[in-house]
């Protein structure tokens, strides 16, 4: 709850305020105005003005028009205003001077807008002139680029930087940063309160890392938005095609959100370089044209029309919701980002304000706050970004708000609270008592002791004695100071002046001064407990001193805590304990906001220990090893209901050193950007006793509210957590604690004098109000312990205490610590008996909480068992829990959302109830939702019949109608009755009274046009009954009755009608059906058909060989399998061979497993055997091996008869004859196959056989073959074999590449071969060794002839020409490439006539071979030519074949 001082600013009378703005960082008002004076030359001015009102001296913003708009810069003090004769002021407070810039516009400037750093400033005015200028350092316009367009411009947006630009953080250190060097004292005094040590934190850092975006949106007046980028380029996005009333960025999203003057909201999604492309279009609702358009919120947009609403639109959920309570129309928004307050200007001169807490933008998260009343219907209010001050303008004044939490104070027996600016009032605590004080001053501040109030406002302080009865205040001083800080001690006043704390007396004479050095800085706090004051700088020193005597006496030595911290943390406010030897330090950020921790200085021990409310942890030295695990488990079971948080009120006990109570406030739930600045590790000094706060699970929004959370702090077991409890709406805050109470300021909306502060019991406390100190020391003695868990203390602190009410208590705090063993020795004590056994049968639920949550139900703390089975997740129990204490509404939703199993029965027992308390409404509504209504409701309501039959019409269920048709049936109305059967479509219902009635036309034509079952079976009795036994069977049949019809069919001699009905009907009547024909010994085929049919297949085919029905043969054996008896099949069978049906008799024999006799038919008849049909040949697993082996191998000998190869592979791999496998194999041709089959073989014989396979085929043109067959002949150990395959490709070398040097490689390698072959014939193998050694030879000569023959071409030829006197040169070398090398040879030396002579040689040598085969056909032709001779090869030459390169693979070793 916050005061608000109203301000009128100092304006000039005669003069009409047209716009007002607030500085974005400064506590600084701009005012524009026109003036309406004949005498004054100047009919415009803007003026500025402090938060006070106070105007601004040596500021000439004037002109002889009236001003048009304007505009801040965003971080330094400079103002630009646009005026109507088109000129711009810029006015810059480090200049002292306004400059004028005329040189652009010569129509009223309609818009002005500054980027984000304040180095780019857009104008436009009303003739559709546009100019983008740059402010330089000095505060300087200059023109950089002029526009124009055909219409006004209305409104200019500029983008959003990525990063740092737009982010808070950064906003407010750079505003900080400017604001220091332009001298602002306050902005100085934050940046002095640094520590040197920290100038390289990253937080500093950011400053000089932003970037600024240039590029803007810019949208006029007949709907065009216009995108203007960094590089000053203007072109046209979109056309809204109608008036623009608002442009708004959608940070977060790079959303442009439009609204235009006919109420459509359009959004439009911003590429990277400036394309709008359309996401939404809506038409907003209002009952007039919209007149405000703000944001009030991350994407939440809201809207003013004429109504005393305020519509909120949340554009990224797509939800919207109003808010009420102005109870008139609202003229103008705005909206507190920091405070979260949303404030309407009223047309009754008040202004109307929304609060929203943390949490999810929904109606439930706003609460309406008191209304101001001021004056005359205001056009503009406006919120200070940076302060707490709303500036309100209703054209003829200008008045500040000036915000300012109410100030408070709380002693031993009285507390004092504001009411107003001027009024407080004193309420004494115990009897209650009330007395008003009303001042002259503006109360910013107040203090109080048993006998005296203080009111102070930093200019004077004022000073009331109290008499004894509480009724009268008597002033008792007043004295002039600058102080903002004051403490009251006795007959002690205690201020705050610059670097001193000054006692004096209530008239203001100096008693003592206590001075602080430059280091230590200026105070910032001030507390008294006891005798005990202590305060805290600026700087972060805490410093305490002991006044219980005539002169304060300093008892602590000064202590930097900044110094301590691992961050930047500042100290915001101390608090000391009886004592004096504990301080509680409160800390926020950098940038204002408050610190989640909270720290406690133990003075004797000079440590720093703590409670960190964003993680519900307590802070701990790293040497200590804390309270134990059960300490830290508490602390995890209470971390959920305390974190995310931060101490908003810290107070201790006045008698308690101990005892410290904190209000824990909700941390923002929005997040905040820190431009990649990441966290610091804590330092070990300030580590954590928590070991898995990582598994505190996020709190609901619901559940944000204000706590108060008590605290032990000792020096033995650092802070405790010992209890908390949600703070109550209709509380503003904590005030103070004094066992056994608390102590809230209500809130209140009423002005008038009432109580203002309200006293809670502590739960610990209850019954024990007006208990004396002795017992009240004794229970705070054992809450300590037993959150220590030292349960020997616990109970001796209470030994002597005989109270049941102490011991109820004692039980209700074990349910805070979940100490069930407690408990039950305090449910004995009390005599609980019901308690203690309820104790014993919960036992066995497995969640502690459940367990304890039963305790918290036999102590009447049902509140707490609520959060205690949400927290274990036991929403079966939880729903109980609503049931018993009669929460039907909270019961059904728990069901809904989490015990859906017991939904329906939780339903049921509401209805129950409901029908019990007489609510018959809710109760059906009840039984219907449990699904019970069909039931319960005709039983709840038969004894009012009208009200039942309106019910039953009303609902349509089916089945309640024909139970209402039924009861009136019964009573004997019968037409009635059908109409309630045909509503209820109960066809058999309906057939049944008409068959009853005797109108059995009526009946039949239902049935057929229905065809329903039930109703066709209940015609067809009463028709059988009635002898019409055609129609009977034809309803029997319809109604699927078949035994009844063909009983009626047989009965009846209705034999054409029997089959039809039979074939459909179950097997036993199929059989009787069949006996019936068999015995009327006719229709055969009909008896076999259902024989068959009916599963019985012998009979059937009895039947059909005795009587020769061969159809009905034929279709029996092609539906026959293996179930079939073998000696049937094998007739069967024997039939089918004689009537030359080989096939059918071939399957019915594999059916009965003849096999033998099967294959025998297939080879001697030649019935192709399928794979199918071998697969249904192969035996069965557990056949005898010999059997299966001998039937796999006729198998496979009579596929290879019919030429089916793969299949006789097949089935001589499963007989195991895989060599007879790999001859099928062989002879498909198969080659791939053949190869793979060979590998996975492993078989000599079978390597040998896939090898010379391989031989057969083209191995000379496919390397893979030959690898194969080199391979394979290998694993077979065919080396004599393989010595041959090398042979043959030595001679393929020779004949058809004339590669001796590859050939002599395969001959090596076959001789290779040969020696290491094992041949029966020794002579046989000696003499392929010897022919083999002879060709190497031969070879070798002539290799190494060619060799030689760049070296000593005469030596080669000689060796030539002794290879050519060799008798057996042709089982080596061709004779005809040594002829041809010689050719070759002269022929190249131009010795033509020995070549030619060689030529004749080998001619007459080899008379049948052509000689192109040795000699190139080129060389052949210069010969002849040379030397004459007519004969040639030229014309009778045989073409030259195209050549093949071949390679043989180097791995074969030639």
């Amino acid at each position: 709850m916050s005061v608000f001082f109203d301000h009128r600013a100092a304006t000039s009378a005669n003069s009409v305020h047209t716009d007002i703005q607030w500085h974005p960082s400064f506590a600084l008002l701009a005012v524009a105005t026109k003036i309406d004076d004949a005498d004054n030359e100047a009919q415009g001015a803007v003026s500025l003005f402090f938060d006070e009102g106070e105007a601004v001296e040596d500021i000439n913003i004037e002109k002889n028009c009236a001003p048009t708009t304007m505009s801040w810069h965003p971080t330094r003090k400079i103002l630009s205003v646009g005026w109507e004769n088109g000129d711009i002021t810029l006015w810059n407070e480090h200049e002292h001077e306004a400059s004028c810039a005329s040189d652009g516009h010569k129509a009223p400037v309609n818009i002005l807008a500054w980027s984000s750093n304040g180095t780019r400033l857009i104008s436009g005015d009303e003739r559709g002139v546009m100019i983008a200028w740059r402010c330089d350092a000095r505060g300087q316009l200059h023109q950089l680029q002029n526009y124009q367009k055909r219409s006004s411009y209305t409104h200019c947006l500029f983008r959003p930087v990525a990063g740092g630009g737009n982010d808070p953080f950064y906003n407010n250190y750079t505003a900080l940063a400017r604001a220091a060097v332009e001298g602002d004292e306050t902005a100085l005094d934050m940046f002095g309160t640094w520590n040197k040590s920290k100038v390289g934190n990253p937080l500093l850092s950011q400053i000089y890392e932003s970037t600024e975006s240039l590029s803007c949106y810019v949208g006029s007046e007949d709907g065009l938005i216009y995108h203007i980028d960094d590089k000053l380029v203007l072109r046209e996005c979109v056309n809204v095609e109608t008036m623009i009333k608002s442009m708004l960025m959608y940070e977060a999203k790079n959303i442009l959100v439009v609204v235009t003057t006919t109420m459509m909201l359009i959004q439009y999604n911003c590429s990277p370089d400036g394309v709008l492309s359309e996401i939404m279009k809506v038409k907003l609702s209002g009952k007039s044209s919209i007149t405000c358009v703000i944001w009030t919120g991350p994407g939440l947009m809201a809207t003013v029309a004429g109504e005393d609403v305020v519509r909120l639109w949340d554009l990224e959920k797509d939800n919207n919701f109003s808010l009420g309570g102005a109870l008139e129309q609202i003229n103008c928004l705005s909206y507190s980002a920091s405070k979260r307050i949303l404030a309407g200007g009223l047309v009754n001169g008040k202004i109307a304000m929304w609060q929203h807490r943390p949490g999810s933008y929904l109606q439930e998260h706003w609460t309406v706050l008191p209304t101001i009343d001021l004056s005359d219907s205001f056009i503009q209010i406006q919120w200070s970004a940076a302060h707490p001050l709303l500036a309100a303008n209703n054209i003829s004044d200008v008045i500040i708000l000036n915000e300012q939490p109410i100030s408070t104070s709380i002693g031993l027996q009285s507390a004092v609270v504001q009411v107003s600016p001027y009024h407080v009032q004193l309420e004494t605590l115990d009897p209650p008592n009330i007395l008003s004080i009303r001042t002259d001053i503006h109360i910013r501040g107040v203090c109080n002791s048993e006998d005296h109030v203080v009111l102070w406002n930093n200019k004077k302080i004022v000073v009331y004695e109290i008499n004894e009865e509480k009724n009268f205040a008597r002033l008792a001083g007043t004295f002039d100071i600058d102080s903002p800080l004051t403490a009251i001690f006795q007959q002690t006043l205690f201020t705050a002046e610059t670097n001193t704390i000054t006692a004096r007396n209530f008239q203001g004479t100096m008693k003592q001064t206590m001075q602080l050095t430059e280091a230590e800085g200026v105070p910032i706090s001030i507390d008294i407990c006891g005798h005990y004051l202590v305060i805290a700088t600026n700087t972060g020193f805490v410093k305490g001193w002991d006044i219980s005597r005539r002169e304060a006496r300093q008892y602590i030595s000064p202590k930097n805590i900044s110094e301590s911290l691992p961050d930047t943390s500042l100290v915001s406010s101390v608090k000391v304990n009886c004592n004096g030897t504990k301080i509680s330090i409160q800390l926020r950020k950098p940038t204002g906001e408050p610190d989640s921790r909270l720290l406690i200085w133990y003075v004797e021990q000079d440590q720093l220990l703590g409670y960190d409310f964003s993680a519900g942890q307590a802070i701990q030295p790293f040497s200590e090893s804390g309270s134990g695990n059960m300490l830290d488990t508490l602390e995890q079971a209470a971390a959920e209901e305390v974190s995310r948080r931060f101490p908003k009120e810290v107070l201790w006990d006045p008698l308690d050193s101990r005892l410290l109570v904190v209000q824990a406030s909700p941390l923002s739930l929005e997040p905040k950007n820190t431009r990649g600045h990441q966290k610091k590790p804590v330092s070990s000094a300030f580590r954590s006793t928590a070991t898995n706060a990582g598994t505190t699970q996020q709190k609901d929004d619901t559940d944000m509210d204000d706590r108060v959370v008590s605290l032990f702090a000792t020096a033995d077991n650092g802070v405790l957590l010992h209890d908390s409890f949600p703070m109550s709406p209709g509380y503003n805050k904590l005030l103070g604690v004094s066992v056994p109470s608390f102590y809230f300021i209500l809130q209140t909306r009423n002005q008038a004098l009432k109580e203002r502060v309200s006293a809670v019991t502590m739960r610990n406390f209850v019954g024990l109000e007006k208990s004396n100190a002795e017992v009240r020391q004794a229970m705070l003695d054992f809450a300590y312990h037993l959150t220590i868990g030292n349960l020997d203390e616990a109970f001796k602190a209470i030994k002597l205490i005989k109270s049941e009410t102490v011991w109820e208590n004692m039980a209700k705090m074990c349910v805070k610590t979940r100490r069930l063993d407690v408990a039950a020795l305090c449910l004995g004590h009390m005599g609980h008996a019901r308690g203690a056994q309820a104790l014993r049968d919960v036992a066995k639920e497995p969640e502690l909480n459940a367990r304890v949550a039963m305790l918290a139900i036999q102590l009447g703390m049902l509140d707490d068992a609520e959060q205690l089975y949400m927290s274990c997740g036991r929403y079966d129990l939880l729903n109980k829990l609503y049931q018993a204490s009669n929460q039907w509404s909270k019961a059904i939703a728990v069901a809904e959302r989490h015990d859906r199993v017991h939904l329906r029965s939780t339903y049921y027992k509401f209805a129950r109830h409901c029908e019990l308390s007489g609510d018959i409404g809710a109760a059906i509504n009840g039984y219907e939702k449990s699904e019970t209504h069909r039931f319960e409701v005709p039983r709840m309501l038969f004894d009012n019949i009208q009200e039942l039959e309106a019910y039953v019409i009303k609902s349509k269920d089916k089945k309640l109608l024909a139970w209402w048709a039924q009861y009136l049936e019964s009573t004997g109305e019968m037409d009635t009755a059908l109409q309630f059967y045909q509503a209820a479509e109960d066809i058999m219902s309906f057939v049944r009274i008409w068959c009853y009635c005797g109108r059995f036309d009526e009946a039949i034509s239902i049935a057929n046009n229905t065809n329903d079952r039930a109703a066709c079976y209940h015609l067809a009795r009463q028709l059988e009954n009635q002898e019409r036994y055609v129609e009977a069977v034809q309803f029997y049949g319809k109604a699927q009755a078949y035994t009844n019809a063909t009983r009626l069919c047989r009965a009846n001699q209705l034999d054409s009608d029997l089959i039809s009905y039979a074939m459909y009907s179950t097997e036993d009547d199929m059989v009787i059906c069949a006996q019936y024909y068999e015995e009327t010994g006719a229709n055969w085929d009909k008896a076999i058909m259902l024989y068959h049919k009916s599963g019985q297949v012998s009979k059937a085919l009895e039947l059909a060989f005795k009587h020769q029905q061969f159809s009905a043969l034929q279709h029996i054996t092609s539906n026959l399998d293996s179930s079939v008896e073998p000696e049937t099949l094998h007739t069967c069978a024997t039939f089918f061979m004689e009537h030359q049906e080989y096939s059918k008799a071939v399957d019915l024999l594999v059916l009965a497993k003849k096999y033998l006799e099967a294959l025998d038919i297939c080879i001697d008849k030649h019935i192709s055997i399928t794979e199918d049909m071998a697969e249904q040949m192969s035996p069965d697993k557990d056949a005898e091996p010999e059997y299966k082996r001998v039937l796999f191998e006729r198998i496979g000998e009579c596929c290879m008869t019919q030429g089916a190869y793969h299949l006789a592979t097949k089935k001589f791999t499963q007989a195991g004859n895989r060599v007879k496998a790999m001859r099928a194999l062989l002879k498909s041709g198969d080659t791939e196959k053949i190869i793979f089959f060979a590998g996975v073989s492993r078989q000599k014989e079978i390597y040998v056989m896939a090898a010379n396979y391989l031989q057969r085929l083209d191995w000379r043109k496919d390397p893979e073959i030959m690898k194969n067959i080199i391979t394979f002949y290998t694993k077979g150990r065919a080396l004599d074999s393989l010595s041959g395959f090398y042979d043959a490709c030595a001679q393929v070398e020779i004949d058809e590449y004339q590669n001796y040097e590859k050939a002599l490689g395969a001959l090596s390698e076959a001789l290779k071969c040969i020696n290491k072959a094992k041949m029966q014939d020794v002579s046989t193998q000696e003499a392929k060794i010897n022919f083999l050694k002879r060709r190497i030879a031969l070879l070798k000569r002539f290799v190494q002839a060619r060799r030689t023959y760049e070296e000593n071409p005469e030596e080669a030829i000689k060796e030539c020409l002794a290879l050519l006197d060799e008798h057996d040169i042709e089982s080596g070398v061709r004779s005809g490439d040594i002829y041809g090398f010689m050719i070759e040879h002269y022929a190249s030396t131009g010795d033509y006539q020995k070549a030619y002579h060689l030529v004749q040689e080998l001619k007459q040598r080899l008379p049948t071979a052509s000689l192109a085969y040795y000699v190139n056909n080129e060389v052949l032709n210069q010969i002849y030519q040379t030397m004459g001779a007519e004969e040639g090869l030229l014309g009778d030459m045989p073409a030259e074949e195209e050549e093949i390169e071949e390679e043989v693979p180097e791995e074969f070793g030639f």
